[in-house]
C-alpha cells in the first residue's frame, strides 16, 4: 500500500524539521520547501537515510506568490498532506512604527500561506482527497498590544482554514487548524515561556499526526491553552483595554 507523500511549507523551522521526522517515521515520503533549500542537504540525508523514505528539497518563499504553481510543478508527485508552518514573530514595537515591518509580518502569516494553500486545494479538489494541516496560533484569537501585528495576521490565517474547510467539506479534501501556543523553538529562543503552557516541536508534530488521520477540524497543542483563550476572550472590552497580556 503506498503511502502519500507530505509536502511542508517552512521546512527549515524547528516545527517544520519536526514534522519531517514524524511523518517520515511512520513511512511518508517528505518534501521540504523552504528559502535556500539546499543548505537542508544534512537534515534531507539524514531524515531519508534513518527512516527510509525519499526526501526531496523545494526552494520556497512565502512572499513569492508568482512562483506557487510552479513549485507545485517542480514536485516529484503532488502530494497527500500540504502542511503550511510558514511564520514570521517579528517585533511588535517595530511593526508598531515601520509599516514596512508590519506588512512583512502580514504577508508571511497570512497572504503568502492562504494564498499557497489555495492553489493546493484547487489541485486537491480536483483530484478528489487530500489534507492540508495550518498552524496557525492562539494570539489569533484575541488582539492583544503586545502582539497585535502578529496576531491579526494568525486571525486572519484561522479565519481563512475555516472558511476553506467548510468550502471543500464533501470533496474528499480535509483542512485542519492546529493553535499551538508556546512552543519552544529558535523562534522564541530568549523568551521567558511559561514551563505548563509551553510544548515542544517534537510532541506537537505527533499530535499534529495523530489529529491529522483522525480528520480533526481545529486542535489546542496542549489543551489548557483552550481554557486560557475562553478566560482572555472573556474578559470584557473595558477591562482588557487596562492589561497588558
Amino acid at each position: 500500500m503506498s503511502v502519500d507523500p507530505v509536502l511542508i511549507l517552512g521546512g527549515r523551522s524547528d516545527i517544520g524539521l519536526a514534522l519531517a521526522r514524524a511523518y517520515a517515521a511512520q513511512g511518508h515520503p517528505v518534501q521540504l520547501a523552504a528559502r535556500d533549500a539546499a543548505s537542508l542537504a544534512p537534515e534531507q540525508a539524514d531524515i531519508a537515510l534513518r527512516h527510509g523514505v525519499e526526501v526531496s528539497l523545494h526552494e520556497f518563499d512565502a512572499l513569492d506568490t508568482d512562483g506557487f504553481e510552479a513549485l507545485l510543478d517542480s514536485l516529484p508527485a503532488l502530494p497527500g498532506i500540504a502542511i503550511s508552518v510558514v511564520g514570521l514573530m517579528g517585533d511588535q514595537a517595530e511593526s508598531a512604527r515601520d509599516t514596512s515591518a508590519a506588512r512583512r509580518v502580514i504577508r508571511s502569516n497570512f497572504e503568502g500561506p492562504a494564498t499557497m494553500l489555495a492553489v493546493i486545494a484547487n489541485r486537491f479538489e480536483a483530484r478528489g482527497h487530500g489534507l492540508i494541516i495550518g498552524i496557525s496560533s492562539v494570539a489569533g484569537e484575541r488582539g492583544r498590544a503586545t502582539n497585535y501585528v502578529y496576531g491579526a495576521a494568525k486571525a486572519g490565517f484561522t479565519a481563512y482554514l475555516s472558511g476553506l474547510r467548510n468550502r471543500l467539506a464533501g470533496s474528499g479534501v480535509h483542512v485542519m487548524t492546529v493553535l499551538p501556543g508556546f512552543v519552544a523553538t529558535r523562534m522564541t529562543e530568549g523568551m521567558d515561556l511559561p514551563e505548563r503552557l509551553t510544548t515542544d516541536p517534537d510532541t506537537l508534530a505527533r499530535r499534529v499526526l495523530r489529529a491529522g488521520r483522525a480528520r480533526r477540524n481545529v486542535i489546542y497543542v496542549s489543551r489548557i491553552w483552550w481554557l486560557v483563550m475562553a478566560i482572555i476572550r472573556a474578559i470584557p472590552e473595558p477591562v482588557f483595554k487596562r492589561l497588558r497580556l
